[in-house]
């Protein structure tokens, strides 16, 4: 497969132009099963889209960073999460996570299905999501096993990361590291044409301990 070489910014700007809602509004199912067990604290959230994420962490009292690339996402987050009257709980930032990255450190980092058609340095990004996470803290990161049937062409011949080597590509030091949860999930979905199929989610789940 011929690696993406279009500008991330601009093709996420041409997802995002339109005037339909793309995703459902929901928050990720294994995001809400990790953080329903957590005491709220600061959260960063990479790669937001239209925000619902960022939204329900902030209905269950979280104090958010949502990051995108897109410009039109952040707007439509923005407009959601004012729509549900959580804005001030909500701080999206705009960045290309290959070449800039939120500052401090966060209680929660969620990487739900980073994946990208652009040019994205994802394991770059994730060594850094790795490096935010507070003492303490949990690192999710929620990756397609394999791509939906309704998905094009191009994300078919996409080889997807297993779970190990997702691990091993982030060189974390194991004594600093609590593996909580490493393993592919299967759950039932539904395509954007009505069409059912099960799905598997690859899912990370770690907690810093020093």
């Amino acid at each position: 497969m011929t690696e993406p070489v279009q500008d991330a910014r601009e093709f996420w700007e041409q997802f995002y132009g339109g005037d339909e809602r793309i995703w459902s509004g929901q928050v990720n199912l294994r995001l809400a099963e990790v953080a329903a067990d957590l005491a709220p604290g600061r959260a960063l959230d990479l790669g937001c889209g239209e925000g619902a994420d960022a939204i329900w962490l902030a209905e269950d009292g979280w104090q958010v960073v949502a990051v995108d690339v897109s410009a039109n996402a952040l707007d439509r987050a923005r407009a959601a999460a004012q729509k549900r009257d959580v804005l001030s709980r909500i701080t999206f930032e705009r960045h290309d996570l290959s070449t800039s990255f939120p500052d401090g450190r966060f209680d929660l980092v969620s990487a739900q299905f980073l994946h990208s058609p652009a040019r994205l340095d994802r394991e770059t990004v994730l060594r850094r999501a790795a490096d935010a996470v507070a003492v303490g803290g949990r690192l999710l990161i929620v990756d397609h096993g394999a791509a939906p049937p309704w998905a094009g062409e191009q994300a078919h011949d996409h080889r997807f990361a297993t779970v190990e080597e997702v691990l091993s590509d982030l060189h974390l030091d194991e004594g600093r590291w609590e593996r909580l949860r490493a393993e592919p999930v299967d759950r039932d979905a539904l395509g954007p044409d009505g069409q059912t199929a099960t799905l598997t989610d690859n899912v990370i789940l770690l907690r810093r301990t020093g």
